[in-house]
């Protein structure tokens, strides 16, 4: 006897608030990719301080992914992300309306380290804003189970990394591009606004989206928890450990491709912006083909792959800085590292219980994360160290030179720790995709 296919239940509207609200978080996180960078450039040449404005954004990562964690767990996470959102718009308005203070904003960058005003106020700002991201974005990403249904936790979780990548990378930095274009500070305004406009509908989400404890424990034994069960298992520690590498190296070819975009390529604040879609078409490529790739090739041979990407995204802008190369070099590398970010993101889903997966989760972060600020401190280090021997045309590119030989070191430590015989000893089979 047939019986019917019983109907999925709805999304619902709280769903589709969530997911406008994270549209317009990563919009506003895409205008930053382009604008915090080109404000500390418009300040001083100098790499090493234009570096530091990223490292102030992203050392919250290292300082403040572990707390998270267990803030997320104890509070009300629809009010915490809130309150970020709202911290995050006071402080970028500020920004901006100190730009429009006469005389705040040179004519002229400084080449040497900038000792004014306005880049103390910029590393104070980009400091508030990095660690709102940590706690908005823990907080936010246990908000989806309490409000979906769990028999439609795959769409929406689909739907929502689609809808981040694409405001995100794609409209978010070619968007900054054009504001700066007109006006500075009117770039910061619509940062942060977007910041408000995401806040104020997770507020419009009725209920209270607090876990009930059992019983009340210390923080410090908490996380050590999670970071028992991450180093007990030695693929999850490996795992974690690589991503840190890889995105420090990552993160050192972006801040690096600031200047060299100006200086080398030759480039505006919108072409800039337009360059960077690639890392847009490359993860909504690699976010649709994800399952295909992964199933055509392995997991082995996709998460070395995504290294390999990371390594040919260096090597053609050191030597063939063509922006549609370029271009094509930031997409490949935004495939290979969306479909990094299936496989290890499905596998911690799969091993990691239900109780830890908060904990270990930001411990795994901590690693895989925190170690952006080194990458940005490297890629202002190198300029500046190798300007006093070098042309500064040749030393723009040190980053990248740097970059390729940490790839290729990273891709021989890494090799066969992600073989195959390692995964399938985890149930992630080569040649089908792991479990959602």
């Amino acid at each position: 006897m047939n019986h019917p296919m019983t109907p999925k239940p709805p999304l619902g509207r709280n769903f589709h608030r969530l997911l406008l609200s994270s549209g317009l978080a990563n919009l506003a996180d895409g205008i930053g990719v382009v604008a915090w960078p080109w404000l500390a450039s418009l300040i001083t040449r100098d790499p090493l301080a234009i570096a530091l404005v990223g490292v102030a954004q992203k050392l919250p990562w290292f300082l403040f992914a572990l707390p998270s964690g267990v803030i997320t767990d104890r509070l009300d996470r629809r009010r915490l992300v809130i309150s970020m959102d709202l911290l995050r718009f006071v402080t970028l308005i500020a920004l901006a309306a100190a730009m429009l203070i006469p005389g705040l904003l040179p004519e002229v960058p400084v080449q040497d380290f900038p000792a004014d005003l306005l880049y103390g106020l910029l590393l104070l700002a980009a400091l508030i804003v990095g660690f709102a991201e940590v706690l908005r974005d823990n907080s936010a990403v246990t908000l989806l189970p309490a409000i979906v249904p769990h028999a439609r936790l795959e769409t929406a979780n689909g739907r929502m990394g689609s809808v981040e990548t694409v405001m995100n990378m794609m409209i978010g930095p070619p968007l900054a591009g054009l504001m700066i274009g007109l006006a500075l500070p009117l770039a910061f305004g619509l940062y942060g606004l977007a910041f408000a406009f995401a806040g104020l509908l997770v507020l419009s989400i009725p209920g209270t989206f607090r876990t009930i404890r059992p019983e009340p424990r210390p923080w410090v034994a908490e996380i050590r928890e999670g970071a028992r069960y991450l180093f007990a298992r030695p693929l999850l520690r490996d795992l974690a450990i690589g991503l840190g590498a890889l995105n420090a190296i990552d993160v050192m070819l972006l801040m690096g491709l600031v200047l060299y975009a100006q200086e080398v390529m030759g480039l505006n604040s919108a072409e800039y912006g337009l360059l960077l879609t690639g890392l847009a078409a490359g993860g909504v490529l690699g976010g649709l083909l994800g399952e295909s790739i992964i199933g055509r090739f392995g997991a082995s041979a996709c998460l070395r792959a995504t290294i390999a990407g990371c390594l040919l995204w260096a090597l053609i802008v050191l030597f063939w800085p063509e922006p549609v190369l370029v271009w094509a070099a930031l997409t490949l590398s935004a495939v290979t590292g969306m479909v990094w970010n299936i496989i290890t993101v499905s596998l911690r889903q799969r091993m990691i219980p239900p109780h830890l997966l908060g904990r270990v989760n930001s411990v795994y972060r901590f690693f895989g994360l925190g170690t952006m600020p080194l990458g940005m401190l490297m890629a202002g280090a190198s300029v500046s160290i190798a300007e006093a021997f070098i042309p500064r045309t040749q030393a723009l590119a040190m980053p990248f030179a740097l970059g390729a030989i940490l790839s290729i070191l990273l891709l021989i430590g890494i090799w066969n720790r992600v073989s195959p015989k390692a995964l399938a000893a985890l149930h992630v089979g080569e040649g089908a995709p792991p479990p959602p």
